[in-house]
């Protein structure tokens, strides 16, 4: 039996949801959007949803070009807890996703596991490093044709969630993105990539760049208030990019909290075990060993006190550090 079949059994209804994580990126799209013409091939229909924004330019040109409904929660006025839910590049009781009403009755992701969830079908692989591959994966285990504008955001995904295929990846990412290259549209592919960073963000990359705090080969650089989610993670993919620096924390502070991205690659640590280490007495984090993701609320803090908010930061930075230097002996530099 398929993966997409022992998916269909899982369900009972004739229409899913499919969530992704919140403020979803390329990736959880794709998947989503792929994941929704294989159900279509089984006569399941399907509504992608999300909660948050989707507020990068290349990331609102894919959802543009190639035609891909997806609806923010807010918008859909007629979940109701009878509904069954497939949560995709997302797992249960995580951080980044909220707890729509319905049933979680299946998750198909890519990240490791720190709360264990009962679905009645899962598809967990933390090996990969793409939710895009297992898509892929299941039109060519199931033999079904693979239309072009799903193979081209599937391939998006695929290079944008391993960084061109230089980070995190697996067996299955290589193959999946190379059977495909000759489906999509590859002109597109490239003018999203390259045109991925808006004018208006150059701010986020000044402040991050005046703002970075650097302990050996470890930094931590604050973006600004609002800064999107997706934004913040391209950031610390480059502040990583510094010969000098192999992990990096990059955070912005937000109304309700601070959003944290972690990218590594120093060998010994893991950035998910050490994200959610670090931030489990004060909020939650988690992800893979080259990237991860966290999230320390405001409680009783508003958002304009600066000293309270700086001294959370603080906080933060001394958790990291902590956690780090359990594993890893932090070199000394003279930046």
């Amino acid at each position: 039996m398929t993966h997409l079949d022992q998916i269909v059994n899982a369900l009972t209804k004739k229409h899913v949801y499919i969530q992704t994580h919140n403020f979803p990126d390329p990736d959880a799209i794709s998947s989503a959007f792929g994941l929704k013409y294989l159900l279509k091939e089984k006569g399941i229909e399907s509504t992608l949803c999300y909660k948050g924004k989707i507020d990068r330019y290349s990331t609102i040109q894919m959802i543009e070009i190639l035609g891909i409904e997806i609806y923010n929660l807010e918008d859909l006025k007629d979940i109701s807890e009878n509904n069954e839910v497939i949560l995709v590049d997302a797992q249960k009781g995580n951080a980044n996703i909220i707890d729509m009403p319905g049933e979680e009755v299946v998750c198909i992701d890519h990240h490791p596991t720190f709360e264990k969830i009962e679905y009645i079908y899962s598809d967990i692989r933390p090996e990969l490093g793409a939710c895009a591959s297992i898509i892929a994966s299941y039109y060519y285990e199931s033999g079904i044709e693979m239309r072009k504008d799903v193979a081209t955001a599937l391939l998006y995904g695929i290079r944008i969630d391993t960084a061109g295929l230089t980070r995190g990846g697996d067996t299955l990412d290589y193959e999946m993105f190379y059977k495909m290259s000759d489906l999509g549209d590859n002109e597109l592919i490239a003018s999203l990539t390259n045109n991925s960073i808006h004018y208006d963000e150059l701010k986020a990359y000044s402040n991050a760049i005046n703002s970075i705090k650097v302990f050996g080969d470890i930094s931590f650089a604050n973006t600004g208030k609002e800064c999107p989610e997706t934004l913040i993670a391209s950031i610390s993919d480059f502040i990583l990019s510094l010969i000098e620096i192999r992990f990096s924390v990059v955070y912005s502070i937000k109304k309700d909290g601070i959003k944290l991205s972690i990218r590594n690659e120093i060998p010994e640590l893991d950035a998910g075990k050490i994200s959610f280490e670090a931030l489990k007495d004060i909020g939650s984090g988690g992800g893979h060993a080259t990237m991860a993701g966290g999230y320390v609320p405001l409680e009783n803090v508003k958002y304009d006190e600066d000293e309270k908010i700086k001294i959370i930061i603080d906080k933060i930075q001394e958790c990291f550090l902590t956690e780090i230097e359990k594993v890893y002996k932090i070199p000394e530099t003279d930046i």
